[in-house]
């Protein structure tokens, strides 16, 4: 096949098709890039999401530690106090 003269109208029509593949292929390397784009963010939403819950729990778990500390702390003037009268 020989490529035909820019004044031939059939040279234009080759060029198009060749744009036409040009951009198909450069539309298809953006769609592949997008598609990685949204995965990484789904996961990124995942690794969020586990984090809250594991945040909450350790929020939930840690309320106790300083009713506690009120509690030995009250028990310690207790025991003293108990201790100095008896002396």
């Amino acid at each position: 096949m020989t490529i035909p003269t820019p004044s031939d109208p059939a040279a234009v029509a080759v060029e198009l098709e060749r744009l036409r593949g040009t951009m198909e292929t450069g539309f298809a390397r953006v769609d592949g890039s997008l598609a990685l784009l949204v995965q990484r963010g789904e996961q990124t939403d995942r690794a969020i999401a586990d984090h809250e819950t594991r945040l909450d729990a350790l929020e939930r778990a840690r309320w106790p530690l300083p009713s506690v500390a009120a509690l030995v702390a009250a028990l310690g003037l207790a025991l003293s106090v108990w201790q100095l009268t008896r002396s």
